[in-house]
């Protein structure tokens, strides 16, 4: 399957088992019944859904680079950087499938990097590549920064 373009901006509500329900104009874009993703810690506030073969052939592919790299003696003198990234990559990412009509439980470790409550309220957001939950006061930062940058980041990346 030819990978999706997801788009588009929804507000949903987060119930009190820490359960949204994902648009379901963006789960056309994911592979699998039930779809199996990973959920990602990308910003403060803000987390990332991939399909879950995307999110495999990337990154399996740059872990070999930096095992060749390491295996090459080209990272003697950055095993701390080594280290981190380990600690970071291996507490960044989880697979999660989506139960019926598209239905997400964010996990303990992600809801807290998300700053979601119970009850409370998610941005759920098309991003191209792939799905963003942002804390709604997070999204709108990250808009106002942004949306002024729009039209020259169209341009760029159109031409």
């Amino acid at each position: 399957m030819a990978e999706a373009f997801f788009q588009g901006e929804f507000r949903r509500a987060v119930d009190d088992r820490f359960r949204l329900s994902l648009p379901g104009e963006l789960l056309v874009g994911l592979d699998g019944e039930p779809p199996e993703v990973i959920l990602a810690k990308e910003r403060l506030g803000c987390l990332s859904l991939w399909p879950a073969r995307q999110w495999q052939q990337r990154l399996e592919g740059d872990v070999a680079l930096i095992r060749d790299k390491i295996r090459a003696g080209r990272m003697d003198g950055r095993l701390d950087d080594v280290q981190r990234l380990g600690r970071l990559l291996s507490t960044r990412q989880r697979s999660v499938k989506l139960a019926g009509r598209g239905r997400l439980v964010l996990p303990e470790g992600f809801r807290e990097f998300l700053r979601v409550e119970p009850g409370g309220e998610l941005m759920v957001i098309g991003a191209a590549i792939c799905i963003e939950l942002w804390h709604p006061d997070a999204w709108l930062s990250y808009l106002k920064r942004n949306m002024p940058k729009f039209r020259r980041l169209y341009d760029q990346l159109a031409s």
